[in-house]
This record gives C-alpha cells, sequence and structure tokens, in this order.
C-alpha cells in the first residue's frame, strides 16, 4: 500500500503521547487496517513516515512488512501477534543487539523515541530494522565459497555469545541432547491422532508414513546419544536455520531472528545451519560433506576456543536431534493453520536429508574426523 497525505489516519499526525486506537473504517479490509495502523505506529513511535507499505512472508509468530519511507530508504518490521510474550521477544532484540555489538554481522533493530527496542504503546506491537538489501537466505544455497564465509561467520557469533552474561559456557553429558522416551511418547500419540482420523491428506498420508519410520529408528538414536562424550553448552542464536542467514554473493550479510538467550549445546547449532536439509539435498552428500569439512575448518579458526569435540560430535547431534523431533510432521495435528506447500516441502526436504546423513554417518564422521585432526 502507498501512502500520501490523505491516506494518512488521523492519528497519524497526533503528538508522540500514547496513541488511542481509531474504530475500523467502514469499507476497508483487515489487511488494510492492520497496514493504516502500522503506518500509525511507524509515524507515533519512531517518527517515520512511510510511503510504502508491503506485506511480506510472516514467521512463526509475527507479521512482516517492507517499508519504504518518504526518504526513499527501506526498513523491515516484525508485527507481534501477541502481546503475552514481548518481554521474551524483547529479549530477543536484546540477543541481537549483542551479537552486533560484538561486531557480528546482523540486521539492528531501530529504536523508537523513547529509546525503546520495541514499540508496545501503539495500536500494534512491533520491532522497526534495518534492511538488508540484496540478499538471499541460506536456505538450499550453501555452495562453493559460501561455507567457509558460513562458518567464519557462526563461529565469530558463538565466540561473541560465550560472552553473554546469562550463562557461562559449561560442559553436558551428549545424552542429554533429546530425550529419547519423551520421543516415542510423542511419536506414539501423532500416531495414534493420525490412525484416529477419518481420512488423510496427502501430506497428513506421508506424515504417518515418516512417524513411523523415525519411530523405529529410535532404538538407534540411543545408541547414537550413548557415544557422545560431553559437550559445551551456551547461549546461541535459537534458531540459526539457513532462512535466518542473509548471505550477499559469498558472504554473510546478516544473522536474523534471534530467540531469547537460552543455553544448549553448540554441535547443535552447528549442526543445524550445517545440515541445511535443502543444501544437502541440493549438493549431493559427497558435494555436501566437502562443503561441511569447508564450514567446520572456517568455524574453528574463527572460535579457536571451542572443542574439538563439539565439531567432531556435531554430525551425530544433529542426526539424534532431528530423529527424536515430530516437527513438521506434527504441524496437521497441533498447528494446521501454519500448513503450507512450504511447510510441507520442507517436511520432505528434512526427513529425506536426515536419514541420508544418518545412512552414511560412520564414513562422514571418519572424514571430518581426518580432517580436523
Amino acid at each position: 500500500m502507498r501512502f500520501d497525505e490523505e491516506t494518512m489516519s488521523t492519528a497519524s499526525h497526533q503528538p508522540a503521547t500514547k496513541p488511542v486506537a481509531a474504530p475500523p473504517t467502514p469499507g476497508r479490509t483487515a489487511e488494510e487496517e492492520q497496514i493504516m495502523a502500522v503506518a500509525d505506529t511507524l509515524v507515533l513511535a519512531y517518527g517515520l513516515h512511510p510511503a510504502e507499505i508491503t506485506r511480506i512472508p510472516e514467521g512463526t509468530a509475527t507479521d512482516n512488512y517492507a517499508i519504504v519511507d518518504q526518504t526513499g530508504r527501506r526498513h523491515f518490521v516484525k508485527v507481534y501477534r501477541t502481546r503475552n510474550s514481548l518481554d521474551l521477544e524483547r529479549a530477543s532484540v536484546e540477543l541481537s543487539e549483542y551479537a552486533a555489538d560484538g561486531g557480528v554481522a546482523t540486521a539492528r533493530a531501530t529504536r523508537t523515541r523513547e529509546h525503546e527496542l520495541l514499540a508496545t504503546h501503539g495500536r500494534l506491537p512491533m520491532s522497526l530494522w534495518s534492511y538488508v538489501p540484496h540478499t538471499e537466505t541460506a536456505e538450499g544455497t550453501l555452495t562453493g565459497a559460501r561455507w567457509a564465509a558460513v562458518g567464519t561467520a557462526m563461529g565469530r557469533l558463538h565466540s561473541r555469545l560465550a560472552t553473554h552474561p546469562a550463562a557461562v559456557p559449561t560442559l553436558e553429558p551428549g545424552t542429554a541432547v533429546c530425550d529419547v522416551a519423551t520421543a516415542r511418547d510423542s511419536f506414539e500419540s501423532l500416531i495414534l491422532a493420525f490412525q484416529k482420523r477419518p481420512r488423510l491428506g496427502e501430506f497428513e498420508t506421508w506424515a504417518l508414513q515418516a512417524a513411523r519410520e523415525r519411530q523405529a529408528l529410535l532404538g538407534g538414536v540411543e545408541r547414537i546419544l550413548a557415544s557422545l562424550p560431553q559437550l559445551t553448552v551456551q547461549v546461541l542464536h535459537g534458531d540459526l536455520a539457513g532462512p535466518n542467514v542473509l548471505l550477499k554473493d559469498d558472504e554473510v550479510a546478516a544473522f536474523v531472528d534471534f530467540r531469547p538467550p537460552t543455553p544448549w549445546y553448540l554441535a547443535w547449532e552447528i549442526a543445524r545451519l550445517g545440515c541445511d536439509p535443502s543444501s544437502v539435498l541440493a549438493n549431493g552428500v559427497e558435494s555436501w560433506l566437502t562443503g561441511y569439512i569447508d564450514l567446520a575448518l572456517a568455524y574453528r579458526d574463527a572460535n579457536p576456543k571451542v572443542s574439538a569435540d563439539d565439531l567432531l560430535s556435531s554430525l551425530r547431534v544433529g542426526c539424534a536431534a532431528v530423529l527424536c523431533s515430530t516437527f513438521p510432521f506434527s504441524a496437521p495435528v497441533k498447528r494446521p493453520h501454519i500448513v503450507d506447500a512450504a511447510l510441507e516441502s520442507y517436511g520432505r526436504a528434512r526427513h529425506e536429508a536426515d536419514l541420508m546423513l544418518l545412512d552414511r554417518l560412520p564414513v562422514l564422521e571418519e572424514v571430518l574426523r581426518d580432517t580436523l585432526r
């Protein structure tokens, strides 16, 4: 939607005091009402006058918009769908800022007129971000020099987050990466839920079959976990998957969409990004392994304090954690509103890639071990 003085609501011209929500305007759709509310909050909270607002793919808990202001500058807005978890959202933004202050490539949050990271007093709670131009995500695009670039950037990120005051890095038993008993119960419940349905769609039929495959593999997961040494647990990005890494040519332009600072296994986050399912399938296992080794070597150079066990165990940790997870098979039962073509494609790719890696895990680990010695 484009804006000029006539399209801005009356509330947009008021002083930056606590705004009063305007009643719905007859003839406007719910989407148009939300865009007008975004415009109002941008003016009141940030003093930013939008010339154009365009909705872009949403996040799991946000509605996202691309903004062009009246000077032609571009921005990114995340609108939070509920006010119940704004403290956690603020902590996520603070973690992103902490990483950026340490020289890590991230998008920067724009503070409100009151110097807050979130605008919470307007019609819509939101955060405003710098726009990172000319980028693509790392989902399915890790090739060539990008592997080492991602390894370097992730190593710098983890090195910075190791100093976060929320928790100091510690060594914890690798067996706790996932709870196999809980996973068994979750798969059993999911399978029963599918079986009780009178009819299953195409994705539900596939999800039921995949859930049964995963359930049958849980004994092997127990053996994988039993072989793990103690591994580093520290504050992490929290959602370091391909879609949250922005690449510009062969460099990492920004990490985005941090989660609140919660300690977890370093090896899991390395594997989650390095074993991006789309990149595994697009490259083939042999070519992918070459890239993963480049990532691991670059990561070690950028984060020299990392334990060798964290890197050597990363593939084993990644396979075990994915095999214990019911997502996204569980989405049609627990969160049917998020099921779309993209999620279905991701689910199939994630399952196929993990089975491929599991099948060749001893060989892949031996090559990785020889290279990192």
